[in-house]
């Protein structure tokens, strides 16, 4: 796999224009403060509560896709992957294939798609929901793994992407549950954690370890995740992240007229 990598969400905008932020009291800094500005996403405090313990919001989750791209992906020779982004695979999800065809990146090329799924289906909700799971298309293959840490409570939003791809690529997919092979979450807000974690594994272990030629085990079977060390782990990415952003702004910068700037990684 020798192409390019195609991730960008066209529509990376579109989230931020869509979003009510709330503003909460205590200690924590307001919940709509920019906490970091990562190339194309800007994470907000209430993404980091989120990431703390809580439900993982869309920008969580693309961040993390940034994150994959930038320092994982980048460095390898597997260039044919997309890591579509919450926002697209929503629109892509609830409006016509026609509607967002301009918006979606260029297909030719690619060998996976990485899709993570929301059982959220009010337009006016861009955020809404209550379940996260991973699907992943096999362009090459012409097969779509679903990955549901809920023992398959997402399956028919899934099926629902699945059918949108399928009008999007011109053939259809083979559709394979692999609900009995994907590591389940021990309480109702981790699965956000587990889509993380399975992504990386799946494009570490599965994807890049593969050698070229040869096929590829998409299953997770036997694997377990620890989703506390999970949220830890990309909560120190996320601060160590910031902490670099913080020390590259020069004297003048910090503090100016009163108010910081964003940290900022581009």
């Amino acid at each position: 796999m020798h192409m390019r990598t195609r991730s960008r969400n066209r529509l990376s905008g579109a989230l931020d224009s869509l979003r009510d932020r709330v503003g909460r009291s205590g200690d924590r800094l307001a919940a709509n403060s920019q906490f970091l500005a990562y190339h194309d996403v800007s994470l907000y405090q209430e993404d980091i509560n989120a990431l703390e313990n809580d439900w993982l919001t869309d920008t969580n989750i693309a961040f993390w896709q940034e994150y994959l791209e930038r320092e994982v992906l980048s460095h390898s020779d597997c260039t044919g992957i997309l890591l579509l982004r919450p926002t697209m695979v929503f629109l892509l999800r609830l409006d016509s294939i026609l509607n967002v065809l301009s918006a979606l990146p260029p297909i030719a090329g690619v060998t996976h798609i990485f899709l993570p799924i929301n059982d959220n289906r009010d337009p006016n909700l861009p955020e809404g929901g209550s379940h996260w799971s991973l699907l992943v298309v096999s362009v090459n293959d012409r097969k779509a793994f679903h990955y549901d840490s809920l023992g398959g409570s997402n399956r028919r939003h899934a099926r629902e992407v699945a059918a949108k791809v399928e009008e999007w690529m011109g053939y259809p997919l083979n559709f394979q549950d692999l609900d009995d092979d994907t590591p389940q979450q021990g309480n109702s807000y981790d699965c956000g954690v587990h889509v993380c974690l399975n992504m990386r594994y799946l494009l570490v272990k599965r994807l890049l370890d593969t050698p070229p030629g040869k096929g590829v085990n998409m299953s997770l079977k036997g694997k377990q995740w620890d989703a506390r060390k999970g949220r830890d782990e990309m909560l120190k990415i996320v601060r160590g992240l910031r902490r670099t952003a913080e020390r590259s702004l020069s004297p003048g910068e910090r503090g100016r007229d009163g108010v910081s700037p964003t940290p900022r990684i581009s």
